[in-house]
C-alpha cells in the first residue's frame, strides 16, 4: 500500500485520514482491532509514515539549515 491516497480533486492526503470500514472511524485512532491492526501495520511500512506533510516539510527544512550551517563553519 502506498503511503498516499487519492481523494477527491486530485488532492493528496496522508493514512492518517482513512476511514476504517469496520468502524467508520479514521484509521490513526485505533477504535476497534482492525483500525490498530491496520495502523501498526503502515507505520511499520514506512518509519515516517506516521508524520504529516507539514511536519515532513519542518523536518526538511531544520535539515537544510543544518548543512547550511555545517558548510558554512567549514569554510
Amino acid at each position: 500500500m502506498s503511503l498516499w491516497n487519492r481523494c477527491k480533486e486530485g488532492e493528496r492526503m496522508t493514512y492518517d485520514r482513512l476511514v476504517c470500514a469496520n468502524c467508520a472511524a479514521p484509521v490513526n485512532e485505533g477504535r476497534c482491532p482492525v483500525c490498530r491492526a491496520n495502523r501498526q501495520r503502515l507505520q511499520q511500512e514506512n518509519f515516517l509514515g506516521g508524520l504529516n506533510p507539514m511536519a515532513l516539510i519542518a523536518l526538511l527544512a531544520v535539515l537544510v539549515a543544518a548543512v547550511a550551517l555545517l558548510a558554512h563553519q567549514t569554510a
